[in-house]
């Protein structure tokens, strides 16, 4: 068996990375993530890698463009206003077909917020992170362990669609330690013949560009770039299910939120409410099959999350009307109680005997 260390999920995610073959770092620092790139800045000189504070996210994310252009697996992190600032830079990245990872511990928010947890930018992250048409893989951990393996494998699925792809975690399970087990060293890493790497005149010049001037070629491009989109959807959807097999209420909560909500699916499920846990590990693709299939025998659902109701949005789409949505959120870093919850499942359960 394996040995386990006992490890920051911000630390976690960084030695993770470096093991899956990142080995380049591009930040800034921002409470709560900081830990992730001063570890970094530790550790990438004694692998050979590189690692650099940038004067600012803007510039930090145009290196990380750089970088990966050139065929290297490259990461950066920040948290949530910072991630705001390299928005522009995320949409040239997808534009230009390029793989990294990008970390968003969040805090709370709108503008500076706090520095306590928070699940508010999950509009962000699987709608709108930058100016276009272009979507981007979001993995959702809710455990130290599930930090180190996402990032892990974040970046095979990265170079195997060529797109961004995002951890979303939150100030919580970035400061939380738990025992964790670090994955082997990658010994071979994915050839990369679009990368930007000098040719020697033996074949022709590849090019790392978002622009195009001629509308059709864009569109073109685009509808390309949503065919991979559309296999993402079809192949890459995760979650996991507690006792959802036989429940009429779904509770739905990914993240830190999750650890809440299976506490308290737990304390209904002693009371005798028949009650599931459905939890989304990838925010985009949402694991949409999934959860619909709950449908057939489901009559409630109660989206639970760390904001004033993002998610619940992507609930009510695959629910479509078949089962009422319910929603309870704390915000601005107030972190919801299992008491608090199952206090709500309470309420949905009574209304579901009337």
């Amino acid at each position: 068996m394996a040995e386990k260390v006992l490890m920051k999920g911000n630390e976690a995610i960084a030695e993770s990375a470096i093991r899956a073959g990142c080995r380049f770092f591009f930040g800034y620092p921002i409470t709560p993530q900081t830990e992730l790139a001063a570890y970094m800045a530790k550790r990438m000189p004694k692998e050979g890698g590189t690692y650099l504070q940038a004067e600012s996210e803007v510039a930090a994310i145009n290196m990380v463009y750089g970088a990966s252009a050139a065929g290297a697996r490259v990461m950066t992190s920040s948290s949530s206003p910072g991630v705001s600032l390299k928005s522009e830079g995320v949409s040239y990245i997808a534009g230009a077909d390029l793989p990294c990872l990008i970390i968003n511990i969040e805090r709370g928010g709108p503008g500076l917020g706090s520095i306590q947890p928070s699940q508010s930018d999950y509009w962000q992250a699987t709608r709108a992170l930058g100016h276009g048409d272009f979507q981007m893989v979001v993995y959702a951990p809710s455990t130290v362990q599930e930090m180190a393996d996402l990032a892990y494998s974040a970046f095979d699925i990265a170079d195997k669609y060529r797109t961004p792809v995002m951890i979303l975690g939150d100030g919580m399970l970035g400061q939380m330690m738990e025992p964790v087990e670090l994955p082997e060293r990658r010994t071979e890493l994915p050839e990369k013949p679009w990368a930007t790497t000098g040719h020697g005149n033996a074949r022709p010049k590849n090019v790392a560009n978002s622009l195009y001037l001629v509308a059709e070629e864009l569109e073109r491009t685009n509808f390309e770039r949503f065919e991979r989109y559309a296999q993402i959807k079809a192949t890459e959807q995760m979650c996991e299910q507690v006792d959802c097999d036989d429940a009429d209420i779904i509770v739905v909560a990914f993240g830190a939120s999750s650890r809440i909500a299976r506490t308290a699916v737990r304390y209904a499920r002693e009371e005798g409410i028949k009650v599931g846990l459905f939890r989304p590990i990838t925010l985009w693709p949402f694991p949409a099959d999934a959860l619909s299939a709950t449908c057939d025998h489901a009559k409630a659902f109660l989206s639970v999350e760390m904001n004033m109701g993002q998610m619940v949005d992507d609930v009510r789409l695959v629910v479509n009307g078949r089962a009422p949505v319910d929603f309870y959120g704390r915000t601005g870093g107030v972190i919801p109680t299992p008491a608090e919850v199952l206090d709500k499942i309470r309420q949905i359960n009574e209304g579901l005997g009337e």
